[in-house]
């Protein structure tokens, strides 16, 4: 799916319909210290086979991809979650 690198969408803070700029969502990286990280790290240690299930079959063919729009006029950012799609291009 092509969408337009600005759109015009309604801002909460400028309470109005005004120009956004169009980017994709893009996962930060890991924090290695954090409390979910290390009970997993902790699990996979010692004897025994991968504590969760590794999945050895994909049911879907698409991945929910999230837009994310910030204002040209305060600098706000609001985001399009979840739309599933196969490919997401921003049209220059």
């Amino acid at each position: 799916m092509r969408v337009p690198s600005t759109m015009r969408v309604f801002c909460p803070r400028c309470k109005t319909h005004t120009e956004h700029s169009v980017s994709l969502y893009k996962k930060g990286r890991e924090r290695t210290m954090s409390i979910g990280r290390r009970r997993y790290n902790r699990k996979l240690r010692g004897y025994g086979s991968q504590p969760k299930p590794e999945q050895k079959k994909f049911a879907k063919t698409t991945k929910k991809q999230t837009m994310v729009l910030k204002c040209k006029k305060c600098g706000y950012t609001l985001m399009k979650y979840g739309i599933r799609l196969k490919k997401l291009e921003i049209a220059t």
